[in-house]
């Protein structure tokens, strides 16, 4: 039997397995044979790449499906026998919740608590502690529908959370939220767990928050490869994690993508102007290997030991167990010329009004061939709105906008044709097959004939969906669907591709074979657009800019960027005053935000001191 600890488990389960038959006949073990805990009292995190078996072990613990062999008991009850006593002392929050949004804050949470059976006494006091804890108090009548991402997440913790629980189940409740409002969801988790007392089990893409947790269960294909304490997961990459300086003349990106997948190297990732990086064999005594045992790919390149962190020890645990390969670069038939002067985009006013709404207000940027820009910002900050224009989706109220020389607002058709875009919920039909869907979009970017041909040949090569051709769009891993949104996005090989949260919900190493595939892009001339809300991507950029209530409110390169941050003693430095961890994007993405926030709420304030 799993242990953890001296708590009695909450969630027990014992051999337990659940498979799936595609609609191609394929049969897909989604959990093969696990044993695993959560303890009462207890934050547990569930952490694996896509298609690990995540949402389907929480199905099964949340009574929603049936396992085909194995014991799952939750609150002491058999899960097969009895799924509706479980459903009635559980909270659930699906990835996908449920929210109304032709209703209003109140009345989703009225409808919730109806299904359960909530009295109203008890909705007169739980209520107020629910928007308390959620800041939604003042947002009781907006519908739904007008919330942002962050706040309608609230609001479906909120609504999960109108009965009082023995257990809460969250499936990757911060997918799709920014920086600020996943610190908000996450500071009310774990009140729930350290004021409460709550059990939570929860699944999660960004493994910082697995390193929040008193218990991670690591998973993959169906299989346990860790369970324990976090730094039981973070020992893994003792003695193996270095930063490497990039040589002169190269960036950070540059030296990533060579490093990323050499031999004797596990994972290379971008992080304040150098790679972070885990090497294959451990140095002794966590000291500099000797040259001579450096992998080749580090010659003449200056390392230096840092301290292994929750994510490295989980890719080292993901490369010993699967020996899955990064993916390759991609290569266009008929590369760009680059130059690097040249503008491509250029923005300047520009202004979006929906009614008397100001969702752009007077943003102005430009964007040159070849560089990576990111466009970021929280959730409602006015990015999609943006892109859109720039795309030719929407038009624009004001300013001036030139997309590969093309005035965007007197000739969106035009613009069009040269430019790729990948939206944040992947523009795929579901229904149709994979091969269906790259049939569609060769015919809706007029490639004919051979070289209509040619290109679906390239883009099933090149995104390795060859074993997935007959399979339903719909139906594909989220590591794949991303895959071959980005592949439908390629294939008429634009100048321009815009990418708006195209990593949103990817595990970590759909995440690098993505970047990946984009800097190779980049180095042959392709201009990139990216929003994104993993704030460590923005290290990918050459330059990036922060939105914030439709305008622009910092832009420079990440460094630039990185200077803007707020060190915070309990955080970032020991007792004595040494710096035990650098401000990193993520912290002064908070720190530029806020400030701006806080200087707008001071100004409405004073003004109406004045009036």
């Amino acid at each position: 039997m799993p242990t953890t600890g001296d708590k009695p488990p909450v969630l027990w389960a014992r051999e337990l397995r659940k498979t799936f038959r595609r609609d191609t006949g394929e049969i897909v073990s989604a959990i093969d044979g696990i044993s695993v805990s959560a303890a009462e009292g207890m934050l547990t995190a569930l952490v694996g790449p896509d298609g690990a078996g995540k949402t389907t072990l929480m199905r099964l613990a949340a009574g929603l499906m049936t396992a085909d062999s194995g014991e799952l008991k939750v609150l002491g009850i058999d899960a097969s026998a009895d799924p509706a006593q479980i459903q009635a002392r559980i909270g659930y929050m699906p990835q996908r919740f449920g929210l109304y949004e032709d209703l209003t804050v109140r009345e989703n949470l009225n409808l919730y608590a109806d299904l359960h059976g909530v009295a109203p006494s008890e909705r007169r006091e739980r209520y107020p502690r629910l928007m308390e804890m959620t800041a939604l108090a003042a947002f009781t009548h907006r519908l739904a529908g007008r919330l942002s991402g962050g706040m309608k997440q609230k609001l479906g913790l909120a609504c999960t959370l109108v009965r009082s629980p023995e257990l809460l189940l969250l499936d990757e409740p911060t997918v799709g939220v920014d920086p600020l409002s996943r610190r908000e969801l996450w500071s009310i988790i774990l009140q729930l767990v350290h004021d409460q007392n709550l059990t939570v089990l929860v699944s999660t893409s960004y493994l910082d928050e697995a390193d929040r947790c008193e218990h991670a269960i690591v998973l993959n294909q169906g299989k346990v490869l860790a369970e324990g304490p976090p730094a039981q997961v973070t020992a893994a990459a003792e003695g193996r994690t270095f930063l490497a300086d990039p040589p002169a003349g190269q960036t950070a990106r540059d030296l990533q993508a060579r490093l990323l997948g050499a031999p004797g190297i596990i994972d290379a990732v971008p992080e304040g102007g150098r790679v972070r990086l885990v090497l294959d064999a451990a140095a002794a005594d966590e000291r500099l290997p000797k040259e001579e045992d450096l992998p080749k790919a580090l010659s003449r390149v200056k390392i230096h030991a840092a301290k292994a962190r929750f994510e490295d020890g989980f890719m080292v645990l993901l490369r010993r167990s699967s020996g899955e390969q990064v993916a390759g670069t991609l290569s266009f038939d008929r590369p760009l010329e680059r130059h690097d002067d040249q503008p491509v985009i250029e923005v300047h006013d520009l202004v979006r009004m929906f009614g008397s709404f100001t969702a752009v207000d007077h943003v102005s940027f430009d964007v040159r061939r070849g560089e990576i820009f990111g466009l970021l910002g929280p959730n409602g900050a006015g990015k999609t709105t943006t892109f859109r224009m720039l795309c030719g989706l929407l038009a624009a109220s004001g300013g001036t906008l030139r997309v590969a020389g093309v005035d965007v607002r007197s000739a969106r058709a035009s613009a069009r044709q040269r430019i790729g875009y990948v939206a944040q919920k992947y523009s795929l039909y579901g229904q149709l097959s994979v091969s269906d869907n790259l049939e569609f979009f060769a015919s809706a970017y007029g490639l004919r004939g051979r070289r209509r041909r040619d290109r679906i040949d390239w883009a099933i090569e090149q995104f390795e969906l060859g074993s997935f051709a007959g399979l339903a769009s719909g139906q594909l891993p989220g590591g794949y669907k991303q895959r071959l949104a980005m592949a439908a996005a390629l294939l008429h090989e634009p100048e321009i591709l815009f990418l708006d949260e195209p990593t949103s919900g990817a595990d970590p190493l759909a995440r690098r074979d993505f970047w990946r595939r984009i800097t190779s892009l980049a180095a042959q001339g392709v201009t990139v657009i990216v929003t994104t809300h993993f704030m460590e991507e923005a290290e990918y950029c050459d330059r990036v800019a922060i939105m914030d209530t439709g305008r622009i409110l910092a832009q420079g390169s990440p460094a630039e960027i990185r200077s803007r941050a707020k060190p915070e003693p309990a955080r970032d430095q020991d007792r004595t005053g040494q710096t035990v961890r650098e401000p990193n994007m993520e912290d002064a993405f908070i720190a530029i935000v806020e400030d701006s926030r806080h200087a707008e709420s001071r100004d409405v304030g004073e003004a109406g001191g004045a009036a």
